[in-house]
Parts: C-alpha cells; structure tokens; sequence
C-alpha cells in the first residue's frame, strides 16, 4: 500500500514537471519563436473571425506554400495541444472520465492563448487555431482514455483475489 503511493507520488511529480516543461515550450513556440514568425514590430496587425477560412487558405494554396508551411500550421495547432488532453485528466484524477470537461478546459486555454495573441499583437488570434487546438485536446484525451484501459485491464488481469475460492477438479 505504501509503495503503491509513493509510485503515484511520482507519477504525479513527472506529470507536472512535464506539465511545466510543456507550457513554457508553448509559450515559447506560441509567443516568442522568430522562426514562427512572431514579430514584434509588425505593422499590420492579422486576425481571423471566420470558421475555416485559414485552413482552406493554406490547403488551397499548398502547391506555392509548400508541404512544410502547410504541415507546420495545421499538424502544428493540433499537434501542440495534444499534450494538455493528456497531462490534464492524469493530472487531475476527478477529470478521468470527463471528456468534456476537459474538452472545454482545452478550448478555454487555447482561447485565452488566442486572446493574448490578440492583446499583445504576436502572432495572430485565428478561431481556425482554436479549432485545431481543440481537435488536439480530443486526440490527447482518446490517447489518455486508450491507455488508461490498457493500464486497467493489465492491471486487473495481474490481481490475485483474496477470498475467493478456487474450483477444482474432483
């Protein structure tokens, strides 16, 4: 019993640190990357209040973007909020089999990223963002969801129950 939760003590410490480790990458990535093109003193200032039209922006022109600016910009928004659908519900055990509670925790947080976009003028508030990170937060939680019940069942199966009699043959 003891040993089972210094273990959970631990996966606890990992997960925040890796908590941590991920938000300062996307902070880093989201606000602060020249190569992101995050510029400081940018002119004009772009933003986006029309569902898809971003995506269809980049997926029509793919051929003169090229297949990295596409994939760096749609794989990337989905990509970089995978990890909160994963860290949060093993993070906050009571979330486990919330799916949608932290589905609006991931389009609040990416919102907020987006609005902060929006204030300080780095980057650019996109609703297609908003839409990609949160299909990231639903990937995320899936992979939490699949590999919980992967855990569970190894978890079950290795379990020696105590009072229950064994059937033998006569």
């Amino acid at each position: 019993m003891m040993r089972r939760r210094k273990k959970r003590g631990l996966q606890k410490v990992i997960c925040v640190l890796l908590l941590l480790v991920y938000l300062a990458l996307l902070c880093y990535f989201l606000f602060f990357a020249e190569s992101f093109g995050r510029d400081f003193a940018s002119a004009e200032y772009h933003y986006n209040l029309t569902l898809f039209k971003e995506i269809m922006l980049y997926w029509n022109n793919r051929e003169q973007l090229g297949f990295w600016a596409v994939f760096i910009n749609l794989a990337g928004n989905v990509g970089a909020f995978v990890p909160f659908g994963i860290l949060i519900p093993t993070l906050f055990p009571k979330k486990n089999g919330y799916f949608y509670k932290v589905l609006c925790e991931g389009f609040l947080f990416s919102l907020m990223v987006e609005s902060i976009q929006l204030v300080t003028k780095v980057g650019s508030f996109d609703v297609d963002d908003i839409l990609l990170n949160t299909i990231g937060v639903i990937i995320g939680y899936w992979i939490f969801a699949i590999a919980r019940h992967i855990s569970n069942k190894k978890g079950k199966a290795g379990r020696v129950r105590y009072g229950s009699k064994k059937k033998t043959a006569s």
